[in-house]
């Protein structure tokens, strides 16, 4: 069974930057286009970025391009979320899974890692 666990979030002042982290056990990532996810408080969870599975194409929401960049290690089986120049509205839950779409997840959501943008 694939157990996703996501780390790297925080508190952080407006404009600062944070690196999520998205480690799978129980199945090797290379071979899927993983995508990260974000639920923030009272609403649904949204789709924020994904990568192919060669790392070669990116996808970003609107609200974050510019400001994120999705990458992959395939040899450490580890996806990452590089997130500048945050914003009070990036505040939210935020998830890794295969596929882009966060209606069909590929596997269970994992528990997420918290990011809050506050002063």
């Amino acid at each position: 069974q694939v157990q996703l666990v996501e780390s790297g979030g925080g508190l952080v002042q407006p404009g600062g930057s944070l690196r999520l982290s998205c480690a799978a056990s129980g199945r090797t990532l290379s071979s899927y286009a993983m995508g990260w996810f974000r639920q923030a408080p009272g609403k649904e969870r949204e789709f924020v970025t994904a990568i192919h599975w060669s790392g070669v194409n990116t996808y970003y929401a609107d609200s974050v391009k510019g400001r994120f960049t999705i990458s992959r290690d395939n040899a450490k089986n580890t996806v990452y979320l590089q997130m500048n120049s945050l914003k009070p509205e990036d505040t939210a839950v935020y998830y890794c899974n295969a596929g882009l779409n966060s209606d069909y997840p590929m596997w269970p959501w994992g528990q997420g890692t918290q990011v809050t943008v506050s002063s």
